[in-house]
Protein backbone atom coordinates (compact mmCIF):
# COMPACT_ATOMS: atom_id res chain seq x y z
CA UNK A 1 0.00 0.00 0.00
CA UNK A 2 1.30 3.43 -0.98
CA UNK A 3 0.43 6.06 1.62
CA UNK A 4 -0.05 9.63 0.34
CA UNK A 5 -0.49 13.01 2.01
CA UNK A 6 -2.35 15.69 -0.01
CA UNK A 7 -1.55 19.34 0.83
CA UNK A 8 -3.68 22.06 -0.81
CA UNK A 9 -5.55 25.12 0.39
CA UNK A 10 -8.51 24.27 -1.87
CA UNK A 11 -11.04 21.85 -0.38
CA UNK A 12 -12.07 20.93 -3.93
CA UNK A 13 -8.50 20.05 -4.91
CA UNK A 14 -7.92 18.02 -1.75
CA UNK A 15 -11.06 16.04 -2.47
CA UNK A 16 -10.41 15.70 -6.21
CA UNK A 17 -6.84 14.47 -5.80
CA UNK A 18 -7.80 12.10 -2.98
CA UNK A 19 -10.70 10.65 -4.98
CA UNK A 20 -8.54 10.11 -8.06
CA UNK A 21 -5.75 8.44 -6.13
CA UNK A 22 -7.96 6.12 -4.12
CA UNK A 23 -9.52 4.70 -7.28
CA UNK A 24 -6.38 2.58 -7.30
CA UNK A 25 -6.60 -0.14 -4.61
CA UNK A 26 -2.87 0.14 -3.97
CA UNK A 27 -3.00 3.81 -2.91
CA UNK A 28 -4.36 5.28 0.33
CA UNK A 29 -4.59 8.99 1.19
CA UNK A 30 -3.69 8.89 4.88
CA UNK A 31 -4.12 12.63 5.54
CA UNK A 32 -4.77 16.01 3.94
CA UNK A 33 -3.67 19.50 4.96
CA UNK A 34 -4.70 23.08 4.10
CA UNK A 35 -1.30 24.77 4.16
CA UNK A 36 2.41 24.13 4.50
CA UNK A 37 2.52 24.33 8.29
CA UNK A 38 -0.29 21.82 8.72
CA UNK A 39 1.27 19.73 5.96
CA UNK A 40 4.59 19.40 7.79
CA UNK A 41 2.72 18.30 10.90
CA UNK A 42 0.81 15.51 9.13
CA UNK A 43 3.91 14.40 7.21
CA UNK A 44 5.79 13.98 10.50
CA UNK A 45 2.84 12.08 11.95
CA UNK A 46 2.01 9.74 9.06
CA UNK A 47 5.41 9.39 7.33
CA UNK A 48 3.84 8.99 3.84
CA UNK A 49 5.46 7.42 0.81
CA UNK A 50 4.47 10.29 -1.52
CA UNK A 51 3.24 13.88 -1.07
CA UNK A 52 1.21 16.10 -3.40
CA UNK A 53 1.89 19.74 -2.66
CA UNK A 54 0.19 22.94 -3.83
CA UNK A 55 2.44 25.95 -4.47
CA UNK A 56 0.22 28.92 -3.57
CA UNK A 57 -1.06 28.53 0.01
CA UNK A 58 -1.56 30.80 3.05
CA UNK A 59 0.66 30.71 6.18
CA UNK A 60 3.39 28.62 4.55
CA UNK A 61 3.56 28.30 0.77
CA UNK A 62 4.52 25.16 -1.11
CA UNK A 63 8.10 26.14 -1.90
CA UNK A 64 8.86 26.89 1.75
CA UNK A 65 7.22 23.63 2.82
CA UNK A 66 9.20 21.76 0.15
CA UNK A 67 12.49 23.14 1.49
CA UNK A 68 11.58 21.87 4.98
CA UNK A 69 10.56 18.46 3.63
CA UNK A 70 13.78 18.00 1.69
CA UNK A 71 15.98 19.10 4.58
CA UNK A 72 14.18 17.20 7.33
CA UNK A 73 12.55 14.15 5.74
CA UNK A 74 13.21 13.80 2.00
CA UNK A 75 10.30 12.15 0.20
CA UNK A 76 8.91 12.08 -3.36
CA UNK A 77 6.87 15.27 -3.80
CA UNK A 78 4.55 15.95 -6.75
CA UNK A 79 3.67 19.62 -7.13
CA UNK A 80 0.17 20.85 -8.02
CA UNK A 81 0.84 23.61 -10.53
CA UNK A 82 -1.08 26.30 -12.39
CA UNK A 83 -0.50 26.11 -16.15
CA UNK A 84 0.57 29.75 -16.38
CA UNK A 85 3.93 31.46 -16.85
CA UNK A 86 4.02 32.31 -13.15
CA UNK A 87 3.04 28.76 -12.27
CA UNK A 88 5.73 27.42 -14.57
CA UNK A 89 8.46 29.49 -12.94
CA UNK A 90 7.38 28.39 -9.46
CA UNK A 91 7.18 24.76 -10.56
CA UNK A 92 10.64 24.86 -12.13
CA UNK A 93 11.95 26.26 -8.85
CA UNK A 94 10.22 23.41 -6.99
CA UNK A 95 11.89 20.87 -9.29
CA UNK A 96 15.24 22.52 -8.51
CA UNK A 97 14.48 22.09 -4.81
CA UNK A 98 13.82 18.37 -5.18
CA UNK A 99 10.20 17.86 -6.28
CA UNK A 100 10.02 14.91 -8.68
CA UNK A 101 7.13 16.01 -10.92
CA UNK A 102 3.96 18.07 -11.17
CA UNK A 103 0.28 17.80 -12.13
CA UNK A 104 -1.97 20.60 -13.45
CA UNK A 105 -4.10 22.47 -10.95
CA UNK A 106 -6.88 23.12 -13.47
CA UNK A 107 -9.08 20.18 -12.51
CA UNK A 108 -12.81 20.15 -13.14
CA UNK A 109 -15.42 17.40 -13.11
CA UNK A 110 -16.44 18.48 -16.61
CA UNK A 111 -12.90 18.63 -17.96
CA UNK A 112 -12.23 16.43 -20.99
CA UNK A 113 -8.71 15.88 -19.64
CA UNK A 114 -9.77 14.61 -16.22
CA UNK A 115 -9.39 10.91 -17.13
CA UNK A 116 -5.89 11.48 -18.54
CA UNK A 117 -4.86 13.54 -15.50
CA UNK A 118 -6.18 10.82 -13.20
CA UNK A 119 -4.28 8.10 -15.05
CA UNK A 120 -1.08 10.16 -15.08
CA UNK A 121 -1.37 11.03 -11.38
CA UNK A 122 -1.85 7.42 -10.31
CA UNK A 123 1.00 6.30 -12.55
CA UNK A 124 3.35 8.99 -11.23
CA UNK A 125 2.56 8.21 -7.60
CA UNK A 126 3.11 4.48 -8.07
CA UNK A 127 6.40 4.96 -9.90
CA UNK A 128 7.99 7.62 -7.67
CA UNK A 129 6.96 5.75 -4.51
CA UNK A 130 9.39 3.00 -5.48
CA UNK A 131 12.34 5.34 -5.85
CA UNK A 132 14.72 6.13 -3.04
CA UNK A 133 15.20 9.86 -2.65
CA UNK A 134 18.70 11.08 -3.43
CA UNK A 135 20.40 14.46 -3.04
CA UNK A 136 19.13 17.08 -5.46
CA UNK A 137 21.63 17.67 -8.30
CA UNK A 138 23.45 20.94 -7.81
CA UNK A 139 23.56 23.08 -10.92
CA UNK A 140 26.99 24.59 -11.57
CA UNK A 141 26.09 28.05 -12.74
CA UNK A 142 29.49 29.67 -12.88
CA UNK A 143 31.56 30.14 -16.01
CA UNK A 144 34.56 28.82 -14.10
CA UNK A 145 32.78 25.52 -13.47
CA UNK A 146 32.20 25.00 -17.19
CA UNK A 147 35.83 25.82 -17.98
CA UNK A 148 36.93 23.16 -15.50
CA UNK A 149 35.10 20.46 -17.46
CA UNK A 150 37.59 17.75 -18.28
CA UNK A 151 39.00 17.79 -21.79
CA UNK A 152 37.58 15.12 -24.12
CA UNK A 153 39.64 11.95 -24.04
CA UNK A 154 39.45 11.58 -27.82
CA UNK A 155 39.35 15.19 -28.96
CA UNK A 156 41.46 14.88 -32.10
CA UNK A 157 40.62 17.18 -34.99
CA UNK A 158 37.07 18.09 -35.90
CA UNK A 159 34.13 16.38 -34.16
CA UNK A 160 32.37 13.64 -36.12
CA UNK A 161 28.99 14.68 -34.74
CA UNK A 162 27.48 18.15 -34.72
CA UNK A 163 23.89 17.53 -33.54
CA UNK A 164 22.89 16.39 -30.05
CA UNK A 165 19.30 15.31 -29.46
CA UNK A 166 18.09 15.06 -25.85
CA UNK A 167 14.87 13.28 -24.87
CA UNK A 168 13.66 13.62 -21.27
CA UNK A 169 10.57 13.63 -19.06
CA UNK A 170 9.99 13.18 -15.31
CA UNK A 171 12.91 14.59 -13.34
CA UNK A 172 14.26 16.28 -16.44
CA UNK A 173 14.62 19.99 -15.69
CA UNK A 174 17.37 19.68 -13.03
CA UNK A 175 19.14 17.03 -15.14
CA UNK A 176 19.11 19.19 -18.28
CA UNK A 177 20.22 22.23 -16.27
CA UNK A 178 23.12 20.25 -14.84
CA UNK A 179 24.26 19.24 -18.32
CA UNK A 180 23.95 22.63 -20.01
CA UNK A 181 25.54 24.53 -17.13
CA UNK A 182 28.66 22.39 -17.54
CA UNK A 183 29.13 22.67 -21.31
CA UNK A 184 31.79 25.14 -22.52
CA UNK A 185 31.05 28.19 -24.64
CA UNK A 186 32.86 26.66 -27.62
CA UNK A 187 30.74 23.47 -27.55
CA UNK A 188 31.06 22.21 -31.15
CA UNK A 189 27.48 20.99 -31.75
CA UNK A 190 23.91 22.23 -31.74
CA UNK A 191 21.44 20.75 -29.24
CA UNK A 192 17.71 20.05 -29.62
CA UNK A 193 15.63 19.02 -26.60
CA UNK A 194 12.27 17.27 -26.29
CA UNK A 195 11.20 17.68 -22.64
CA UNK A 196 7.68 16.52 -21.79
CA UNK A 197 6.10 19.76 -20.54
CA UNK A 198 2.90 21.79 -21.00
CA UNK A 199 2.87 24.67 -23.47
CA UNK A 200 3.17 27.34 -20.75
CA UNK A 201 6.27 25.72 -19.27
CA UNK A 202 8.74 25.34 -22.14
CA UNK A 203 9.32 29.07 -22.69
CA UNK A 204 10.22 29.77 -19.04
CA UNK A 205 12.25 26.55 -19.01
CA UNK A 206 14.30 27.71 -22.01
CA UNK A 207 14.87 31.12 -20.39
CA UNK A 208 16.03 29.45 -17.18
CA UNK A 209 18.45 27.27 -19.13
CA UNK A 210 19.78 30.28 -21.01
CA UNK A 211 20.47 32.08 -17.73
CA UNK A 212 22.66 29.27 -16.35
CA UNK A 213 24.43 28.18 -19.52
CA UNK A 214 27.25 29.60 -21.65
CA UNK A 215 25.33 28.36 -24.68
CA UNK A 216 22.43 30.23 -26.30
CA UNK A 217 19.12 28.60 -25.34
CA UNK A 218 15.65 29.45 -26.61
CA UNK A 219 12.25 27.89 -27.22
CA UNK A 220 12.29 26.65 -30.81
CA UNK A 221 10.42 28.42 -33.61
CA UNK A 222 9.96 27.42 -37.21
CA UNK A 223 12.83 28.83 -39.26
CA UNK A 224 15.42 28.76 -36.48
CA UNK A 225 18.83 27.50 -37.56
CA UNK A 226 20.79 24.95 -35.57
CA UNK A 227 24.45 25.91 -35.25
CA UNK A 228 27.23 24.89 -32.83
CA UNK A 229 26.63 26.37 -29.38
CA UNK A 230 22.89 26.82 -29.91
CA UNK A 231 20.21 24.98 -27.91
CA UNK A 232 16.53 24.74 -28.82
CA UNK A 233 13.73 23.47 -26.55
CA UNK A 234 10.69 21.99 -28.29
CA UNK A 235 7.53 23.97 -27.44
CA UNK A 236 5.00 22.17 -25.27
CA UNK A 237 2.00 20.89 -27.22
CA UNK A 238 3.98 20.68 -30.49
CA UNK A 239 6.68 18.57 -32.08
CA UNK A 240 10.12 19.76 -33.13
CA UNK A 241 11.81 18.39 -36.25
CA UNK A 242 15.01 19.34 -38.06
CA UNK A 243 15.86 19.37 -41.74
CA UNK A 244 19.28 19.46 -43.39
CA UNK A 245 19.30 22.04 -46.16
CA UNK A 246 22.24 22.52 -48.55
CA UNK A 247 24.28 24.65 -46.16
CA UNK A 248 22.26 24.80 -42.94
CA UNK A 249 20.06 22.88 -40.52
CA UNK A 250 16.57 24.37 -40.13
CA UNK A 251 14.02 23.73 -37.40
CA UNK A 252 10.28 23.30 -37.84
CA UNK A 253 7.61 23.31 -35.13
CA UNK A 254 4.65 21.17 -36.17
CA UNK A 255 1.44 19.58 -34.86
CA UNK A 256 2.13 16.39 -36.81
CA UNK A 257 1.93 13.56 -36.00
CA UNK A 258 -1.23 14.45 -34.07
CA UNK A 259 -1.62 10.89 -32.74
CA UNK A 260 1.69 10.95 -30.83
CA UNK A 261 1.24 10.21 -27.12
CA UNK A 262 3.60 13.02 -26.10
CA UNK A 263 3.89 16.53 -27.54
CA UNK A 264 6.74 17.19 -27.86
CA UNK A 265 7.81 13.64 -28.64
CA UNK A 266 11.38 12.40 -28.25
CA UNK A 267 10.64 9.78 -30.92
CA UNK A 268 9.55 12.37 -33.47
CA UNK A 269 12.57 14.57 -32.78
CA UNK A 270 15.08 11.71 -32.80
CA UNK A 271 13.71 10.26 -36.04
CA UNK A 272 13.93 13.66 -37.74
CA UNK A 273 17.51 14.04 -36.50
CA UNK A 274 18.33 10.57 -37.85
CA UNK A 275 16.85 11.38 -41.25
CA UNK A 276 18.46 14.83 -41.43
CA UNK A 277 22.04 14.20 -40.32
CA UNK A 278 22.39 10.43 -39.77
CA UNK A 279 25.79 9.49 -38.37
CA UNK A 280 26.47 13.11 -37.40
CA UNK A 281 23.99 12.77 -34.52
CA UNK A 282 24.27 11.86 -30.86
CA UNK A 283 21.08 10.87 -29.02
CA UNK A 284 20.85 11.32 -25.24
CA UNK A 285 17.95 9.79 -23.31
CA UNK A 286 17.52 11.04 -19.75
CA UNK A 287 15.19 10.35 -16.81
CA UNK A 288 11.49 9.85 -17.55
CA UNK A 289 8.52 7.50 -17.49
CA UNK A 290 7.60 5.30 -20.43
CA UNK A 291 9.64 4.54 -23.54
CA UNK A 292 9.41 7.72 -25.62
CA UNK A 293 12.65 8.02 -27.56
CA UNK A 294 13.29 4.31 -28.05
CA UNK A 295 11.97 4.09 -31.63
CA UNK A 296 13.65 7.35 -32.62
CA UNK A 297 16.99 6.25 -31.16
CA UNK A 298 16.65 2.99 -33.09
CA UNK A 299 16.28 5.06 -36.28
CA UNK A 300 19.28 7.19 -35.29
CA UNK A 301 21.44 4.15 -34.60
CA UNK A 302 20.47 2.59 -37.94
CA UNK A 303 21.94 5.66 -39.66
CA UNK A 304 25.25 5.41 -37.79
CA UNK A 305 24.53 7.74 -34.88
CA UNK A 306 25.47 7.11 -31.27
CA UNK A 307 23.33 7.02 -28.13
CA UNK A 308 23.82 7.60 -24.41
CA UNK A 309 21.41 6.59 -21.63
CA UNK A 310 21.30 8.06 -18.13
CA UNK A 311 22.08 5.53 -15.42
CA UNK A 312 19.36 3.99 -13.25
CA UNK A 313 21.07 5.21 -10.08
CA UNK A 314 20.95 8.86 -11.15
CA UNK A 315 17.43 8.91 -12.67
CA UNK A 316 14.30 10.09 -10.88
CA UNK A 317 12.44 7.56 -13.05
CA UNK A 318 14.37 4.90 -14.98
CA UNK A 319 11.86 4.39 -17.77
CA UNK A 320 12.98 6.12 -20.96
CA UNK A 321 16.69 5.27 -20.53
CA UNK A 322 15.83 1.69 -19.56
CA UNK A 323 13.89 1.27 -22.80
CA UNK A 324 16.93 1.98 -24.98
CA UNK A 325 19.27 0.02 -22.70
CA UNK A 326 17.00 -3.05 -22.77
CA UNK A 327 16.89 -2.87 -26.57
CA UNK A 328 20.67 -2.74 -26.77
CA UNK A 329 20.65 0.75 -28.30
CA UNK A 330 22.82 2.56 -25.73
CA UNK A 331 26.52 2.92 -26.51
CA UNK A 332 27.12 4.21 -22.99
CA UNK A 333 25.22 4.33 -19.68
CA UNK A 334 26.27 7.42 -17.74
CA UNK A 335 25.54 9.06 -14.36
CA UNK A 336 24.11 12.55 -14.68
CA UNK A 337 27.20 14.01 -12.97
CA UNK A 338 29.34 12.68 -15.83
CA UNK A 339 26.90 13.34 -18.68
CA UNK A 340 28.39 16.61 -19.96
CA UNK A 341 31.84 15.08 -20.36
CA UNK A 342 30.35 11.96 -21.96
CA UNK A 343 28.44 14.07 -24.48
CA UNK A 344 31.61 15.94 -25.50
CA UNK A 345 33.62 12.73 -25.78
CA UNK A 346 30.96 11.05 -27.94
CA UNK A 347 31.05 13.87 -30.48
CA UNK A 348 34.51 12.59 -31.49
CA UNK A 349 33.69 8.85 -31.60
Amino acid sequence: MINVVVIDDSAFMRKAISTMLEKDPGIKVVATARDGEEGLTVIRKFNPDVITLDIEMPKMDGLTALRHIMMEMPKPVIMVSSLTTEGAESTLKALDLGAVDFIPKQLSKVSLDIVKIETDLISKVKIVARRKMRPVPRVRTSVVAAKRLAAPRVNIGRPKRDVVMIGVSTGGPPAVQKILSSLPKDFPAGIVIAQHMPKAFTGPFAKRLNSISQLTVKEAETGDRLVPGSVFVAPGGSHLVIDQKVSRIELTVTAEPKEALYKPSANVLATSVANAVGRRALGVILTGMGNDGRDGIRDLKSKGGRAIAQSDSSCVVYGMPKAIVDDGLADEIVDIDDMSEAIINNLYL
